[in-house]
Order: C-alpha cells, then structure tokens, then sequence
C-alpha cells in the first residue's frame, strides 16, 4: 500500500484555499480505527469553508469531510467491538473531553473541547481516516456507503426537530431555509405529524423548494412568507419555525412567523449581528431552542430509520462523484443546483 493517499486539504483561512493534495495515510492509536473511506457527503460547512465565510476555528491545514461512511482496514490493539472488514458510519465528535461533566451525562457534542473532522482534526475527503472506536456505528450489508455518509446531516435534522423541537400531530411548521439541513428537518417534521408544512426560501432555491415538496412539504414560497401565514388557519401564526438558513436575519422572520406561545428552532449557523429587536420574543412568550450536533442514541435511531426507509435519502442525493470532481460538485452545491453532493474516493 502507498503511504500517501490523495486529499482534499482546507490549506488556509483565504477564500478558496482548498485543493487536492497527497497526504500521508495516518498512522492509529490503539483505541482507533484506519477506516477506508467507502463515500464522504459534502456539508454546507465545507462550503464555508472554501469560501472563508465560516464563523469557527480551524486546524490548518485540514483534510475536509465528516460526514463519511466505509469498512475498517485496520483495529487498535485496544478496540475491543470492530474489526478489518466491518462495515461502519462515525460520528463527528474525534476529540472530546471523556472526563467532563457533559461527556459523563451523554452531551459530549456540547463539550467545549470538542473538536470535529474536517475542521479540528483531518476528515475523510481522502482514502484512509483515522477514527476513535467510540465514534463507529456498524451498518447492514444492506446500506449503501452513499446513503450511510448522510446519517450525519440527519442526525443534525433529528436532534433538531424530534429531540430541541416539540412538532405534535396537526402542527403547522414553518422551515426557513431549503439547503440540505433545512430539507431534512422538513422531512423530520413531516415524520413527526406535521398537520400543515411550509418550506420557505429564496427565487434562487426554485430547485431545492421542488425538493421539498417531494418530501412532503405542502407548500413552498419564494418570498411572502408573512402575509402568506397570515391567511391560515386563525391568522396568529405557526405553531413551530425552524430556522435553517445560514444567515441571522431570518430570525426575524421566525419571529414575525411564529405565534403566541410558539417554539422557534434555530440549526442554522448565522455569524452576521442582528440588527434587530427581540421584543417580540418576549410579547409573543415564545419559546426558542438552538441545536447542535448530536449523540449516540440519535445516531442509532436515525440509522434505524433509514435502513428500514421511514428516512428516504433518494430525493436529496443529487449526485455521486469521484473525489477528482469536488470542484464541480461544490460550485453547483452553492449555486442550488445540486442539494447533497457525495464524493467515492
């Protein structure tokens, strides 16, 4: 085996400082796996990253992707559950504190040591990945690697409506934002009863709106989302909105959209100021959640979900490419012609 490997390596802060490189195949501790990468989901994340419009530190350089699937190519002497050949997804949290408080009760995606792939330490955007055991969930024989590598983005899209949200059979929702994270949580709130499902975004999203209804949104807008929840039901508003746009501004709208005594849950990074009063958050009595991340029993679940086919990934996945063509699949990622780009290295 060479002990070089190519990778799609986040060089620098400067936009666009992301290019294929060769990198060494890392070497593993004894409580890790070297995972062969099988596929790698392309995150919005790493988007903002290669544009340098990302709001978090990074470890430069850093190999890109963690959201990935594969088979273990070798065990630590110490992992004691997997072995070569073991088919697996993993978890994004590689470096956590397993003494702290959080970590004890279960929220080690909330430890503030935290580090992910793909930003803190060197993702899967390559051949070889080096992965703690404690982050590996084993997958049927049944599942493909390019299903598996989305069970991260659904997990995100879970936590964020079934276990931060309250959606209750008959709710009107409201989701603000139709990237790939936003057109999950509308299929997670379709899941969970949602009597009345509103995916709003931009003219520009026409393509991921078509999306959404496919997953079953009733109703998709490209702007006139007020004056449009005005005219249902008692005209007070949703009963939840979930905000998934990458930007700050739409808070507001969540807020104007929401009715008394509502729930807003915000999943969508947004690094801008908010130039904007929260009164309204105090005159309406509304409740508002952020989500981040994810754990274990929502990682079971989810990979429960979609290997039973409750999660139906098909109409999300846009395109399956080799890891040569990232370029491409990034552009048309961020233009909205594509909603899920996977890459096979």
């Amino acid at each position: 085996m060479s002990q070089t490997m190519p990778a799609l390596v986040n060089y620098a802060r400067e936009p666009h400082s992301v290019e294929l490189r060769e990198a060494p195949i890392p070497d593993i501790g004894e409580r890790d796996v070297l995972l062969r990468v099988g596929a790698v989901s392309v995150c919005g994340s790493d988007l903002h990253q290669w544009q340098g419009s990302h709001s978090w530190p990074v470890n430069y350089p850093c190999i890109l992707g963690h959201e990935f699937a594969g088979t273990v190519a070798e065990a630590g002497a110490a992992v004691a559950c997997f072995k070569e050949g073991d088919r697996v997804v993993s978890e994004t949290a590689a470096v956590i504190d397993e003494a702290s408080p959080l970590t004890r009760c279960g929220l080690y995606n909330l430890d503030p040591g935290r580090r992910g792939f793909g930003y803190g330490v060197n993702g899967a955007m390559t051949e070889y990945v080096r992965v703690p055991e404690r982050c590996l969930h084993r997958i049927p024989d049944s599942l493909a690697f390019e299903k598996a590598a989305l069970t991260e983005p659904c997990c995100v899209a879970y936590n964020a409506v079934c276990m931060n949200g309250r959606v209750r059979p008959g709710d009107t929702v409201l989701v603000i934002g139709p990237g790939p994270i936003g057109l999950l949580c509308a299929l997670m709130a379709k899941l969970s009863g949602a009597g009345r499902l509103i995916v709003a975004g931009l003219p520009a999203d026409r393509f991921r709106l078509q999306i959404a209804r496919e997953i079953g949104a009733h109703e998709t807008l490209e702007g006139g989302v007020i004056d449009h929840i005005a005219k249902i039901g008692d005209g007070l508003g949703v009963d939840i909105a979930i905000d998934a746009s990458g930007a700050s501004a739409t808070l507001q709208l969540a807020l104007q959209a929401v009715r008394p005594a509502g729930q807003i849950v915000k999943v969508g990074w947004g690094p801008q100021p908010m130039q904007f009063s929260l009164d309204p958050l105090v005159q309406k009595n509304v409740t508002i959640a952020g989500s981040f991340s994810h754990n274990w029993p929502v990682w079971e679940r989810v990979i429960s979900m979609i290997v039973s086919g409750q999660i139906d990934l098909a109409p999300v996945i846009s395109r399956v490419a080799s890891l040569n063509d990232w370029l491409d699949c990034f552009e048309k990622m961020h233009s909205g012609e594509h909603v899920k780009a996977v890459l096979t290295p």
